[in-house]
């Protein structure tokens, strides 16, 4: 395949990576085909299987030699793996280096991914910080935090928020986080073998527009971050006003000291202007593009506004019987307190309810069980929950096609011998796929309507496919 660049694009490869890289760059971006990587979920147990190619600067990170019908994959449904591209997955390594080097086991850390849909970045950096860490996730878009928060949701980490929102709107939350994430909407230059838009779209105003945009989301967020936090700057364009120069805004007008990127830990990448900055390029790693700057607040740079608390969260208005119905479902239930109708990490219960005063919360936690009538039901969001006490709930191994008819809203006829009636969690090698309820000669089916498989039988393999990733 022969992609035809937009006219100009060349000359501003030349003066972002000098024009032998851009020569290779150009010419992997105008002739060579994408790559297709995915990561493995620990929570839920899950490997990548043996032989598999490695991504060289994540752990768990794979290859995969063909797209397959991920939607035809039960684990898929289940939060056993996550498609990425392998670039990406860079910034969850650099948080676990910052974790380990800088923050010991504080369990206090808070994280925010400022513009995280669909959620790879934000997952890596979950993996990443711990159980004891609290990340905050937020998208601007209404329609793509609804797909951010199903994702989370469907990885399975207890400790997090969903918000929606602009990302300046967190200037309400001074001094609120260790680390900022800010993967800033951008030309998308890197894109430009996946998405073809990204090459139709391309212009010179394009890239001075964003780099307007990407310099105002930076102050606003600087107001954020503790002194001595750190921030993860990244695109996944190529040209220098949005990459460099946004990082030179930074350090000029915000005060923000460059630090030094671990370039042990990215094989490959081309290492930017400046020690705090480097780039993945399509023609030197198999991935796509991603340009990734560290910087870090002064210390001593505290603000003294405190945050607002007037839109607050739903946290004053706890639900009846949460807190036993938690000791009897929930790991470890003494980790977490009740916010609500949601459980969050003790250790930051009182910022999560404050979340209110910047965004528009989503989730501040765990939603661990609704109200149905006069009893509380468990939610999908417990069923992908990685603290899921095992045995709380009865189960039941599901076959292929049983689990396919399952993930479509499908009844299932034939209810194991002995299963008890109530709620149980119909299981994937293990896993469980969501809830549903015994009634007697039939189960009643409790998966979600918007995440049901639309496709029709006739679409779907016969066989089990091939599995991605060993559970």
């Amino acid at each position: 395949m022969s992609r035809n660049l937009p006219d100009g694009f060349r000359a501003v490869l030349d003066d972002a990576i000098g024009s032998a890289e851009a020569a290779r760059l150009a010419l992997a971006l105008g002739e060579s085909e994408p790559s297709l990587s995915a990561r493995a979920n620990p929570l839920k147990g899950a490997a990548p299987l043996a032989g598999a190619d490695t991504v060289p600067w994540h752990t768990g990170g794979f290859y995969l030699p063909e797209r397959p019908l991920f939607a035809a994959d039960p684990a898929w449904h289940a939060g056993a793996y996550y498609v990425q591209d392998a670039s990406s997955m860079a910034v969850g390594t650099l948080a676990a280096y910052l974790r380990a080097r800088h923050f010991g086991s504080r369990d206090d850390l808070r994280y925010l991914d400022a513009c995280a849909a669909p959620g790879g970045k934000t997952i890596g950096a979950i993996e990443a910080l711990g159980k004891d860490a609290y990340v905050v996730a937020n998208e601007a878009d209404p329609r793509r935090a609804a797909i951010l928060a199903e994702n989370l949701a469907k990885h399975g980490a207890p400790g997090v928020a969903v918000t929606v929102g602009p990302a300046e709107r967190f200037s309400a939350l001074p001094s609120a986080f260790d680390i900022i994430a800010a993967d800033a909407p951008c030309s998308g230059e890197g894109m430009m073998r996946k998405e073809p838009v990204a090459v139709e779209q391309w212009s010179p105003t394009l890239i001075e527009s964003c780099a307007a945009m990407q310099r105002s989301i930076v102050e606003s967020l600087w107001k954020a971050l503790k002194p001595g936090g750190f921030f993860i700057y990244s695109t996944c364009t190529f040209n220098r006003r949005e990459d460099e120069d946004v990082a030179r805004h930074m350090a000029e007008q915000l005060g923000a000291e460059p630090v030094a990127l671990p370039m042990e830990l990215f094989p490959g990448a081309l290492p930017g202007d400046g020690a705090h900055c480097c780039r993945f390029l399509p023609g030197r790693v198999r991935g796509e593009g991603l340009f990734m700057a560290l910087l870090r607040k002064p210390d001593g740079e505290a603000c003294s506004k405190k945050a607002s608390k007037k839109r607050g969260t739903n946290a004053q208005r706890p639900m009846p019987s949460l807190a036993e119905f938690a000791k009897d479902h929930i790991d470890s239930a003494e980790r977490f307190c009740v916010a609500g109708d949601s459980l969050v990490p003790r250790a930051h219960a009182e910022f999560a309810a404050s979340l209110g005063a910047a965004v528009r919360p989503l989730s501040i936690g765990l939603r661990p069980a609704e109200l149905k009538g006069r009893s509380l039901a468990p939610t999908h969001m417990l069923a992908m929950s990685s603290v899921l006490a095992a045995g709380s709930f009865p189960s039941a191994e599901l076959d292929y096609a049983s689990a396919l008819a399952y993930l479509r809203g499908e009844s299932l006829p034939d209810v194991p011998d002995g299963l008890p009636q109530g709620y149980f969690t119909p299981l994937w090698h293990g896993i469980p796929l969501g809830f549903a309820k015994n009634i007697g000669r039939r189960a009643n089916n409790l998966y979600p309507d918007p995440l049901r498989l639309r496709l029709g039988a006739d679409k779907l393999p016969a066989s089990v496919p091939a599995p991605i990733v060993d559970l």
